[in-house]
This record gives structure tokens, C-alpha cells and sequence, in this order.
């Protein structure tokens, strides 16, 4: 038996052809920051239908649910920042194209991926005690604390269930070609939580590097990804465009407001965007916002 880790790079397509319909598949990122564009945009290309996404959502959900892919959404926002609500997502809501929503508060989110990566059935939280959120989803309970507090009572809580993945799909900046990944940025964004909730968790970074150079001048804290919590690796340069992917690149603001203006425009407009820069594969994309911003 080969003793060395195994080499898990692999392409996009390989992929998408792992995915199922059906599945529930966590995209990693937050909102319009390090999202998994390349991946979401294959998944786009193809036939997979009536997919769980789960999604500090931007983009990501916005497009999925737009081209009909997803049959329930669990998010806690889905925002571009600069675009307070994601256009595609906003349409697809208003139109009643997604069968089944999962509203959460950002910290009841947060609680069900930290449960499903402990492979916990669910944790305890104080978040949404007495808000809509638990009106809109009765199927969150609450429980009876089993310890008294300092007074004697017995908080209510709520029991946030697992948020359980089949897949996850994260970006990082480097990545060895054995899932070892670091994130350069700000924020690890909890990506490391999405892998953990997951049965399978694929990686696409900017750049593969030897696995000594993942270190170099990098916090070890930032080692966010080890290998053990990552089934394939996928090389793609540009590949969170137009989110964010701090400091190899900011967010395609530019970009950004004109795939807001086409999302929001008739559908002749949306068609027009979608032709000229979703209809090929990922080098086609590239290329196309190029030729885009040479001639802006």
C-alpha cells in the first residue's frame, strides 16, 4: 500500500458528474465574498434538478434557483452587499419558483452546521427564541434546559437541528493536491464547518501548490482545510469571479451591477447575459468577461 497521501486534483466536470439529483450541496463563502463560481457554474450547465442548497447565499443561490435547480433553499441571507438583495433569488421568491424555503437567523445557521459537522442530531441556541423564524418553521423545536440556571428556572431553548450535507462546495486561495487548503483573506467564512457537515467536500482553489508552500509566510491558523476533510481538488484561476477573492482579487463590482441590471431586467435582457457569458464552459466564461472589461 502506497503510503503517501493520495493526489485528489480532479476537473470541474469530474466534479459535477459526482453530484446526484436531489442532493443537499452546502456552497461555502458568504454572500458575494470567495463563493464557489466555477463549481455553481457548472452545476448550471447541467441536467441536476431538485437540489437542497445551503448558503450564506449570493450568486451562488441566486443563479441555481433562477435556472429552476433548487427544490429547497436553507439560507440566512442572500445578499451581494452592494446589492442588499440578490435580484435572481428576489425573482425566483416572488415568483414561486423555489418549493421550499428554510429562513434561519444567522446564528441558528451557524448552530446547525456546527451540529451536523459534530454529527450531533442538533444543539441547543438562545437565537430565534421569540421570533418568526420558529412561526415560518414549526419544525424547529425548542427543549427544556435539564439544568437550572443561577435563579433556579429552567430555560427554554431552541434545539437547531443538524444542517447535514451531502456535498460541500468551498473556494480557498491555495490548496496542495491533497486537500490540504489556506485561506489568504480576512475570513475564514466557516467553510471548514461546510467540509465537516458534509459526506463528501470538494475544494476549488486558485492555485495548487506544494504542500510546503501552503505555509510559507501564511499563520498556521489559516490552514483552514486538511486533507482528511477533502474528497477532490479543482484548480481554478479566477474561479469565485465575480465574488470576492481577497488579495488574489476584490469583488467584480463592475460585473456585479451588470449581472444585477440583466437580473433584473426582461427576460430578454437575462437571456442576452446568460448567452454571452453562462452558455459555455468555464473557459469560455473567462474568456468572455475578459473580452467584457477590455471593452468597458
Amino acid at each position: 500500500m502506497d503510503p503517501r497521501p493520495r493526489d485528489k486534483r480532479m476537473e470541474i466536470d469530474d466534479v459535477v458528474a459526482e453530484l446526484r439529483d436531489g442532493m443537499t450541496i452546502g456552497i461555502g463563502g458568504w454572500g458575494p465574498r470567495r463563493k464557489p463560481m466555477a463549481l455553481v457554474r457548472a452545476i448550471l450547465r447541467s441536467d441536476l434538478r431538485d437540489l437542497t442548497v445551503v448558503s450564506w447565499g449570493g450568486a451562488d443561490l441566486g443563479l441555481l434557483a433562477r435556472a429552476g435547480k433548487v427544490r429547497r433553499a436553507v439560507y440566512a441571507f442572500v445578499s451581494l452587499d452592494s446589492v442588499p438583495l440578490e435580484p435572481s433569488f428576489q425573482r425566483a421568491r416572488q415568483s414561486g419558483t423555489i418549493p421550499e424555503v428554510v429562513e434561519l437567523d444567522e446564528q441558528m445557521f451557524l448552530t446547525g452546521l456546527r451540529a451536523a459537522a459534530q454529527r450531533l442530531p442538533f444543539l441547543p441556541t438562545r437565537a430565534g427564541l421569540g421570533s418568526d423564524v420558529l412561526v415560518h418553521n414549526p419544525e424547529i423545536r425548542t427543549i427544556r434546559s435539564p439544568y437550572p440556571g443561577p435563579d433556579g428556572a429552567y430555560d427554554d431553548l431552541v434545539a437547531m437541528p443538524a444542517l447535514r450535507l451531502d456535498v460541500a462546495l468551498v473556494h480557498l486561495n491555495r490548496a496542495d493536491a491533497h486537500g490540504n487548503a489556506t485561506y489568504l483573506g480576512p475570513d475564514p467564512y466557516f467553510d471548514d464547518l461546510f467540509c465537516l457537515a458534509a459526506d463528501r467536500a470538494y475544494v476549488s482553489t486558485e492555485r495548487v501548490v506544494p504542500t510546503a508552500e501552503l505555509s510559507d509566510g501564511v499563520p498556521v491558523q489559516r490552514m483552514l482545510l486538511n486533507r482528511l476533510m477533502v474528497s477532490g481538488v479543482v484548480e481554478t484561476p479566477n474561479g469565485a469571479h465575480f465574488t470576492a477573492c481577497t488579495p488574489d482579487y476584490p469583488r467584480d463590482e463592475a460585473f456585479q451591477q451588470l449581472y444585477a441590471r440583466a437580473a433584473r431586467g426582461s427576460d430578454e435582457d437575462w437571456a442576452a447575459f446568460r448567452d454571452r457569458f453562462l452558455a459555455g464552459d468555464e473557459a469560455a466564461y473567462q474568456d468572455a468577461v475578459r473580452t467584457w472589461t477590455e471593452q468597458r
